[in-house]
Formats: C-alpha cells, sequence, structure tokens
C-alpha cells in the first residue's frame, strides 16, 4: 500500500512539473505596442520609440511585432494621423532594414477601410510577413476576400473576429465555418471590449479550435484589459489550445490596454524569451509616455467593460480635465431595466 502511494506521488509531480514547468513550443506571441498603442496618440509615434520597441521584441524572442495599420488615405486623411496608421513600405524599411530573419512583421487591415487591392503590396516587394484581417461579423465577406487577397501576394494571414461578445453564437458559427474554407493561418477570439470573463473566453475558444483545428488552422486570443482580466483571459486561451497571443509592452492599447508582453512571457517558460529588454525599453519608451497617454485600468473602462460597451464614451471622459466624477459618467451610460 505504501509502495502503491509512494509510486501515485511520483506521477502527480512528475506531471505537475510536466504542466508548470514545461513549455509548448508552437506558441507564438505578437507584441502590437504600437498598433493598439496607436489608437491612443492617432498613430504619433516617433521613430525613435518604434525603433526602440523594434529592437525590444527581437532581443526578447517575441515572434511577431504589428506596427500599425494599413488604411485608406482615402477615408482617412494622412494629415490627422502618424505614419502608422497607414504603414508605408518606404516608412517601414526605416525602422527595420531588410529584417532578414530577425521577427515577423505584421499589419492591421480593417475590412472596409483599408484599399487593400492597392496598397498591400505582393510580398515579393514588402518586408511584411503577415497581414491580420480585422472584421466585425457583419463585414466577414469582404473580410474573406481580403484574406484571399492577402494570401495570393505570399502573406501569413489571420482574422480577427472583434467585438465577439456582442455576437450571436449561431453568427459566430456560421463565421468560422466561412472561414475555415479560406487560406487564412490564424482565426482570432478578440475581446474588443473587455468584458470576457475566463468562462466565455474558455468556451469561446473551443468552439473556435472545433472549427480551425481539423481544418489545419491555429486559434489566436486578443484581450483588454477593462476587468483587469487581460491577462488572465490570455492565460485561459492558452491553456484551453490557442497557440497565437496578443500582447503589448506595459499592456499599451486602446483604452484599458492589453494583456501585458513582460507578464506574459515570464508565464510561458519558453527560455527563448528574455525580459530584461522588454522591461529596459518599458522602462525608457514606454512608461514615459503615460504622462500623455492615459491607458490602462481605470473605473470608466471597467464600467464600459462591464457593461459590453465600446469604450468610447470612456476614452472621452477620461481626455476631460477634470475627469473625476466617475459616478455622474456611471449615470451618463448605465440604463436601468
Amino acid at each position: 500500500m505504501k509502495g502503491t502511494m509512494e509510486k501515485k506521488n511520483e506521477i502527480t509531480l512528475r506531471d505537475y512539473k510536466r504542466d508548470w514547468i514545461g513549455y509548448r513550443p508552437e506558441i507564438k506571441v505578437l507584441d502590437c505596442t504600437i498598433r493598439d498603442g496607436g489608437l491612443m496618440n492617432n498613430h504619433q509615434f516617433d521613430e525613435n520609440t518604434v525603433k526602440a520597441v523594434y529592437q525590444a521584441c527581437i532581443m526578447a524572442g517575441i515572434d511577431y511585432i504589428e506596427l500599425g495599420y494599413k488604411a485608406s488615405k482615402r477615408i482617412f486623411a494622412p494629415k490627422d494621423f502618424g505614419l502608422w496608421k497607414f504603414c508605408d513600405e518606404d516608412d517601414i524599411r526605416r525602422i527595420v532594414g531588410d529584417n532578414v530573419g530577425k521577427i515577423k512583421i505584421s499589419v492591421m487591415a480593417d475590412a472596409e477601410r483599408t484599399d487593400y487591392h492597392e496598397d498591400i503590396l505582393p510580398k515579393e516587394d514588402s518586408v511584411l510577413d503577415m497581414i491580420r484581417v480585422a472584421t466585425y461579423i457583419h463585414q466577414i465577406p469582404t473580410a474573406i476576400d481580403m484574406i484571399k487577397d492577402a494570401s495570393d501576394k505570399g502573406y501569413e494571414t489571420t482574422c480577427n473576429l472583434m467585438a465577439i461578445s456582442t455576437v450571436q453564437e449561431g453568427q459566430i458559427r456560421s463565421a468560422l465555418e466561412a472561414l475555415i474554407e479560406t487560406p487564412v493561418n490564424t482565426i482570432y477570439v478578440v475581446d474588443s471590449f473587455g468584458a470576457l470573463y475566463s468562462e466565455q473566453v474558455r468556451d469561446l475558444t473551443k468552439m473556435f479550435l472545433d472549427y480551425a483545428k481539423p481544418a489545419g488552422k491555429e486559434v489566436g486570443i486578443h484581450t483588454h484589459n477593462n476587468q483587469q482580466l487581460a491577462y488572465a483571459n490570455t492565460v485561459e486561451a492558452l491553456i484551453e489550445g490557442a497557440n497565437r497571443l496578443d500582447a503589448s509592452l506595459a499592456g499599451l492599447g486602446r483604452g484599458a490596454g492589453n494583456c501585458q508582453t513582460e507578464l506574459l512571457v515570464g508565464f510561458l517558460h519558453n527560455p527563448k524569451f528574455k525580459l530584461r529588454p522588454l522591461l529596459q525599453c518599458i522602462r525608457d519608451y514606454i512608461e514615459p509616455l503615460r504622462e500623455k497617454l492615459r491607458w490602462g485600468y481605470s473605473i470608466p473602462y471597467m464600467l464600459t467593460g462591464r457593461l459590453n460597451l465600446h469604450p468610447r464614451e470612456a476614452m472621452k471622459f477620461m481626455e476631460e480635465t477634470d475627469a473625476k466624477d466617475i459616478v455622474a459618467f456611471f449615470d451618463s451610460i448605465y440604463e436601468e431595466e
């Protein structure tokens, strides 16, 4: 009996070590500091900051870096935005050069807001590696055409299903059925409003995997921190089997921000990831931005997340010179039943 118990304890310890000391090499991290953070300053990062984030991600072993958007200049006037709203090839190359084998570079293209036929060059003419198509559920037909266009041009592709917390299950399943028939490489669960709890993230990840895995596609997760759950929800998704994880330095991103890159790489245990370069970049370039960019957890962002609302009203409130009356803000967005 004693021998059986010792053997049982040995197996339990071995299983514990496998789960908590090992790592999944197939997991890839994408740092979206410049892209998502650009939503807080109209993409007006100076080139020194962009280059610092790029170099830090290389030194830290991050798999992908996302530099911004491929937005239509017919819809968005260049005079109103910084370079990273458009990510022209020459601007990217000033930062990364030829980027041979250093890190994979991505940009995001919003459905119905990108002149993708003209502005996304063939892969052989670009330093980009991946095009991430962001779409709301009603834009899926356009998103599918964009995915096919980018794939035909030689890029890796993702489809980021935005505001998933507002979409009915039947619609999600219909979108997934259509997407697995495309050449898309990864389909992302996107908690745009920071409204999801871990149980919901778990169920959504399982649903996405049920469609994606048999089709040979990966599942990704992109979270926002309105309810202080961005990191926890990212971990929940990766435990369920999501292998593509978004994060940003110090969580810099729209509104409440994203899962923090520095937190995530520590959890993953993969020895290829190095923390110090990320901390140095945060200290020297990201934290000084807090004087002007009010990202990160706050009660107004918590309230919009809790009510499953777009954070635009909270962002407007936070930009006010005396944004202190959180009760008045609550009353302005809360509708009693």
